[in-house]
């Protein structure tokens, strides 16, 4: 074979650009490409599993964790880990085999030290009816049953989550203890975290990106270089009070994402007076019970002229998430009027994009005319609802 006098790192980058399918033919052709193959195949993970009463097993992940065992050498290979659970119904599963599973994953994971990206979704794992052998080990969340223990030196991105019910099992000391031997990290996002977290001054250093709760945000965000946040949750759970310790990182904040809960005007008026230096807005506005009192829901948009004049450095106004079914088809002259006025309120405002997905934009640095995109365009640069951090 004429690849067989290559050195295996060559062979590595030409596999690294073969698709998965390829790349399971040519680790049948001989051992040692085997080898090569399966150390790409295995450097990315992206498993997705069902949990349902007639399945209550995610078979995807336990043959995942097995393979790993069998496989030694992909350990060090490993770079990125995706696993996302989900439930088919809305009533607690009863599984006695739950917690094995965790402690499978645990155990792989705190073998992956140069993992650099770690994404867990467990879905209904933290609602499931505990059988009575594990009521003694009750009291931690489904997450840190997984994490528990593990450091990961090189992690950078990291993402956690599960099934949110009422009454469940919420976070312990597990997960700071956790995020406190990641120095590395970067971005971090905690889907069903609701409380404050309580990091030590020094932990988490570089963190420049992080989606989660206001109060969870609070915690965080203060002496941290954090440029961009994503807020979930409700805009009653957003207080002066821990927006204040949100403006207490060590560079200004540039990205806002409110696309997760349903903005009234009075948050907008404090989120411009507390982050002048915003470049980028991307929000979801709260007017379906307004809607009514006008004759064009976009006339209620007006009012956000007073607000913007408080974002001087605004570049990109997102308003795509707000709801207005029902309103009728956007009037283009009624937004040229509006996007006109938001850029004499804010002067460098070259992107906005309307509740419609209409989207109007102008040369960088606010010059120019604007000028109408009728087909929606990808927001470059924006980092939307931080993958972390949807």
């Amino acid at each position: 074979m004429a690849g067989a006098a290559l050195p295996n790192e060559i062979l590595l980058a030409i596999f690294s650009d073969c698709f998965p399918h390829t790349l399971t033919v040519l680790a049948c052709v001989s051992q040692r490409l085997r080898y090569i193959a399966e150390s790409v195949l295995y450097s990315s993970i992206f498993l997705s599993d069902i949990i349902s009463e007639t399945s209550p097993q995610p078979w995807r992940t336990l043959r995942w964790c097995d393979s790993m065992r069998r496989r030694n050498y992909l350990f060090e290979n490993t770079r990125k880990l995706q696993i996302r659970w989900h439930g088919t119904t809305q009533s607690p599963l009863i599984s006695s085999s739950i917690m094995p599973i965790l402690t499978d994953i645990s155990r792989t994971l705190r073998l992956l030290v140069f993992l650099e990206s770690l994404d867990l979704f467990l879905g209904p794992a933290n609602i499931i009816v505990q059988s009575q052998a594990e009521v003694a080990i009750q009291g931690v969340h489904a997450i840190e049953h997984v994490i528990r223990g593990t450091h990961l030196p090189r992690l950078r991105h990291c993402a956690f989550g599960a099934d949110y019910a009422k009454g469940v099992q919420s976070y312990t000391s597990i997960l700071p203890a956790f995020l406190a031997t990641a120095p590395t990290l970067q971005q971090l996002k905690l889907h069903d975290h609701s409380r404050a977290i309580d990091l030590p001054l020094w932990a988490i250093i570089r963190l420049t990106s992080f989606r989660g709760s206001a109060d969870a945000a609070a915690t965080i965000l203060p002496g941290r270089p954090v440029q961009a946040l994503a807020l979930v949750g409700q805009d009653s759970d957003v207080t002066r009070e821990n927006l204040l310790r949100m403006t207490l990182t060590s560079l200004p904040l540039r990205h806002l994402d409110l696309s997760a809960m349903s903005v009234r005007p009075m948050l907008l008026k404090n989120v411009s007076m507390n982050f002048p230096s915003l470049q980028r807005l991307r929000v979801r506005l709260a007017l379906r019970h307004t809607l009514h009192y006008a004759f064009s829901g976009i006339r209620l948009l007006a009012g956000l002229s007073s607000l913007l004049s408080a974002l001087q450095f605004l570049e990109v106004l997102d308003l795509s998430p707000t709801d207005v079914d029902g309103i009728g088809r956007p009037d283009p002259k009624e937004e040229l009027v509006l996007v006109d006025e938001w850029g004499r309120a804010s002067p460098l405002l070259r992107r906005v994009i309307f509740p419609s997905e209409a989207e109007w934009v102008r040369q960088v640095g606010g010059v120019g005319a604007w000028h109408l995109i009728q087909t929606r365009q990808t927001v470059q640069g924006f980092p939307g609802p931080l993958p972390c951090l949807a």
